[in-house]
């Protein structure tokens, strides 16, 4: 039973650093995920539930700052919504066309597009796209660090119950 919750562990561990830069998957709740299931297998004799309640809030924080800081970094960047919006198509478009560059070369762009199409009296759209390119990689650094710390504990809470 350990062997396969430790390896449906290193699974979801995986699919959730993808997701850290891949904007459609969820990375820090999946990352909390396998920690989850290896509490429920080895109990507390390998995680505290304080822990459990520290690695939760990382990954609710690391949630959150996800969807407020680009468009808070956006919009003191003096970004308009067309910016906003366009960073995300752009993000999208260049996922699908040139992974995993094309996700922040597609953000700036997205956004660079969108301010100067649709939002015209922005008379500097360069800088909102750099402010939405500069949000967005600061809260996929955020996902990340959130995510590897997870991915850590259940690394030495795996090994631990190998031992």
């Amino acid at each position: 039973m350990e062997i396969a919750v430790i390896g449906l562990g290193i699974l979801i561990s995986i699919v959730a650093l993808v997701g850290c830069i891949v904007p459609i998957i969820p990375g820090p709740p999946l990352a909390f995920l396998p920690v989850l299931l290896l509490f429920f297998v080895g109990g507390t004799t390998l995680f505290s539930p304080l822990l459990l309640l520290g690695l939760a809030a990382l990954v609710v924080g690391a949630t959150v700052a996800d969807h407020v800081l680009p468009p808070a970094a956006a919009q003191r960047a003096g970004a308009g919504r067309p910016g906003i919006i366009g960073s995300v198509l752009g993000m999208l478009v260049g996922l699908v066309f040139f992974p995993p560059f094309g996700l922040v070369a597609g953000a700036f762009l997205g956004a660079l597009l969108g301010e100067v199409l649709f939002h015209r009296q922005n008379r500097r759209p360069l800088r909102a796209a750099l402010g939405v390119l500069r949000g967005s990689l600061i809260a996929t650094l955020v996902k990340l660090v959130a995510a590897a710390i997870n991915v850590f504990v259940f690394a030495r809470g795996a090994f631990a119950l190998l031992l």
